[in-house]
């Protein structure tokens, strides 16, 4: 099985709604891939070659996106849907520390589609991995009679180590990119994923932890305490809420949306006071940076407003299973 694969064998029987052309398309992609040291072998063989960096170590992100769940392909063009395919794993390396290497797509297409979607997805892929220097290395394609599914996976190097969410420690200053809430008018679509901007944070500062906004701030910050077994304290009056946000709606109703709305895809990081000063005095990035809390030995998770201190609700995005 070539690393960009193409079969129709799915749940609802074979399906080769694309036959031939399948590969055509396959073999139009790698023409349009490049090449990178770090990337020996891509699209071809049965698997893509990947060097190992002087790190010692890879970083790999997965995510699945669907129709109607992560985006509505009758409201955004497909190319938008394939750029948000790719961001949302780039977002995930940036987050760990990491610049991202190369990307192999996997997508389900509806069969009421075909080779037009295919080709306007996959472009929209294209366009951002050359942005951030990635390789397109492989994946797979479907035809199904289901809506629109893509999955992307990303592999990345360090930036000298990997940062995880477990590393906050009691003093850390909690800090963010840019500002929150809103995306839903379309920035969820069309983010730039703060690759870039870890970076730089790993070039000036020691990272004690770090986690990407997806869930909402309220949600993410829960995740990130409960990993360093750390409390937090936020405060509701530094938080940058995104102009995405209708500036006439109530103050709380504008902190709710950028404590909740989910899929910002900013950088919510724990650093050494010391540092936060150093970032704020030398941060060069156009991407502001904002000092939203300060990390506790006391459990829990908390929000100042006002001078009043209440328990921060664990709000945002959920997938639920039953």
């Amino acid at each position: 099985m070539m690393p960009l694969d193409s079969t129709g064998d799915t749940p609802c029987g074979r399906i080769t709604g694309m036959s031939r052309s399948e590969f055509d398309f396959i073999e139009s992609i790698r023409r349009r891939t490049g090449s990178s040291p770090l990337v020996p072998l891509g699209i071809g063989d049965d698997a893509a070659v990947l060097a190992n960096g002087p790190a010692g170590e890879s970083l790999v992100a997965v995510d699945m996106l669907m129709d109607g769940t992560h985006f509505r392909l009758d409201e955004a063009a497909p190319e938008l849907v394939g750029r948000k395919s790719l961001a949302v794993n780039l977002s995930d390396i940036a987050a760990m520390g990491g610049r991202p290497v190369a990307a192999f797509l996997a997508i389900a297409l509806p069969a009421s589609h075909g080779r037009s979607l295919a080709e306007r997805l996959t472009q929209g892929v294209l366009d951002l991995a050359r942005d951030y220097d990635v390789i397109l290395a492989g994946g797979d394609t479907n035809v199904w009679s289901g809506p629109l599914v893509t999955c992307v996976t990303v592999v990345g190097q360090p930036n000298g180590r990997s940062v995880q969410r477990s590393g906050a420690k009691p003093g850390d200053w909690l800090m963010v990119t840019g500002s929150l809430g809103g995306s839903l008018t379309g920035r969820h679509l069309r983010f730039e994923p703060r690759v870039r901007e870890a970076a730089l944070l790993m070039e000036l500062v020691e990272v004690h932890a770090m986690i990407d906004i997806s869930d909402g701030l309220a949600a993410d910050v829960h995740h990130l305490a409960r990993e360093s077994n750390v409390g937090v304290t936020i405060d509701g009056d530094a938080i940058p809420i995104s102009a995405d946000v209708p500036s006439d709606l109530p103050p709380e109703e504008r902190l709710r949306r950028a404590l909740s709305d989910g899929e910002d895809f900013e950088l919510l990081f724990a650093v050494a006071p010391d540092d936060g000063s150093r970032l704020l005095r030398e941060w060069t990035s156009e991407t502001p940076l904002c000092r939203v809390g300060t990390v506790t030995a006391e459990a829990g998770c908390r929000l100042v407003r006002n001078g009043n201190v209440e328990p921060l609700p664990e709000t945002g995005w959920t997938h639920e299973l039953s």
